[in-house]
């Protein structure tokens, strides 16, 4: 059986199962999907991809497919997801990025774009149709076109990305600061340093990679965390950034070396830009309801497609200034932005520079260190882990029974606390009598359970966090 399914953002599986007649099958099923839905636009797909060994040979199958349907392919090489997004809007055209995002570098994946944006999950089913509604013939094609023989959209696509954030930020928001960029295999790499050198900031590169690191901006590698804070007690930095592969998930940590959790991201990026409506999955900290700048929250289920979809329904219900952000640190941009007279468009996909340039500059603007600005952000105490090799099969019957057995999950629960409500808008989300929240999701992207904590302190946050790694570890057998 495939590994390949549609997750949190995109079709994703082993490279076993990609790379070959399914990578060209599956955009053939995306081109067929969007001439059936009416949604062709300009005829064209924009493809782009991130570093992984695997992604150029995924490409050059999907090119293949995208002129084998009579529409044209232009390569747009290795680039963030949310550049190649910014430049399909641009054209009226579809894209196709070629990434497995911050999972291991033996799976990689599909995330697809109609030409009005980042397909939602009524696309999803319809590309499932047409893909499986293609002849043998088709499904089985295996061959691929040469990426340098296509009509190159790479030079573009990333200079209209830079100049997004240079022109908007302008050159003296992050003057004085110095930042250290952890360049590891993120495709943001030298992007990053030229749009922070723009606005300002000395940087310093660190840790560059010729072979792919699988960057989780949620789950942080411990490694990655002791790399952070050795660079920040002997750098001296004022933040240290970087991103997952394909550039869609922030990291961002202070001068004392301590990593940000992605929704206080979220929120910071709200603030800094004076928007109020705000759409956030589940997993994101309650502390979002309680802050000063925050009006209507709407939370959702895991994965850009909900944050989409409920965005929109924001703007549908008369909304404005609308921000959505994922507690990986993503952040979607709903609604344009004029301040000082220099635009902002609108992108909402996943992004992860927007977020890294309003906390660096949030903390320039304030003349304060970075600590300072989360602290002021009173976003409580939260942990998050994951069990990794936990198939569907064995985590989906311990969530069901968390949820539908009461005196289970009483029992359960009875060593640290009273349960008083349970979430299951996506996993089970257990609310203790004594206010603290424990967590419970399987992965969309990859054979893992997660545990997502929020508690009164950190010493409490990772006892919980440790408690529920146990539990679910011991209950899955």
């Amino acid at each position: 059986m495939s590994s390949l399914k549609f997750g949190t953002s995109g079709l994703r599986g082993l490279v076993s199962d990609l790379d070959g007649p399914p990578a060209y099958a599956w955009t053939r099923g995306f081109v067929g999907h969007l001439e059936r839905s009416d949604q062709t636009g300009s005829k064209t797909v924009l493809i782009g991809q991130d570093l992984r060994a695997s992604s150029p040979s995924i490409a050059a199958r999907a090119a293949a497919a995208v002129s084998d349907a009579g529409w044209t392919a232009v390569n747009c090489g290795a680039l963030p997801t949310p550049a190649l997004a910014f430049a399909a809007l641009k054209r009226d055209a579809a894209a196709l990025m070629v990434t497995g995002s911050h999972i291991p570098e033996d799976r990689n994946g599909l995330k697809f774009y109609s030409p009005s944006g980042e397909i939602d999950k009524a696309d999803e089913g319809g590309i499932r149709l047409a893909h499986d509604d293609l002849v043998p013939e088709v499904r089985e094609a295996a061959h691929s076109l040469s990426l340098a023989d296509l009509e190159g959209g790479a030079e573009a696509a990333i200079e209209a990305y830079m100049h997004r954030y240079s022109t908007f930020f302008g050159s003296d928001a992050l003057k004085g600061r110095r930042i250290g960029i952890y360049e590891q295999s993120s495709v943001a790499r030298d992007i990053l340093t030229t749009i922070l050198n723009a606005l300002g900031a000395e940087t310093v590169g660190l840790r560059r990679a010729d072979s792919f690191i699988p960057v989780d901006t949620e789950a942080h590698r411990p490694e990655d965390v002791a790399l952070v804070a050795k660079w920040a007690e002997e750098y001296g930095f004022d933040a240290i950034v970087s991103t997952d592969g394909d550039a869609d998930r922030p990291l961002v940590a202070d001068e004392t070396g301590t990593i940000l959790r992605g929704d206080v991201l979220g929120m910071i990026t709200a603030k800094h830009l004076g928007l109020s409506s705000i759409v956030t999955p589940v997993t994101s900290s309650s502390a979002i309801e309680a802050s000063d700048f925050a009006g209507e929250v709407l939370r959702t289920r895991v994965g850009s497609p909900f944050v989409i979809a409920g965005m929109a329904e924001t703007a549908r219900k008369g909304g404005s200034a609308i921000i959505g952000f994922e507690a990986n640190g993503g952040v979607l941009l709903g609604s344009d932005i004029e301040r000082g007279g220099r635009m902002l468009e609108a992108l909402p996909t996943r992004d992860a520079v927007l977020p890294i340039l309003c906390s660096l500059a949030e903390a320039a603007g304030a003349g304060k260190p970075l600590s300072e600005i989360v602290t002021e952000m009173k976003a409580g105490f939260t942990a998050a882990d994951r069990l990794k090799e936990v198939p569907a099969e064995k985590s989906a019957p311990f969530l069901a029974r968390l949820v539908n057995d009461h005196d289970y999950t009483a029992h359960l629960f009875e060593p640290i606390g009273v349960v008083v409500s349970i979430d299951d808008t996506d996993g089970i989300r257990t609310i203790l009598e004594n206010g603290e929240v424990i967590h419970f999701r399987a992965s969309g992207n990859a054979p893992e359970l997660r545990c997502y904590i929020e508690a009164a302190s950190e010493p409490v946050a990772r006892d919980r966090l440790a408690w529920g790694l146990e539990t679910a570890r011991r209950e899955l057998g």
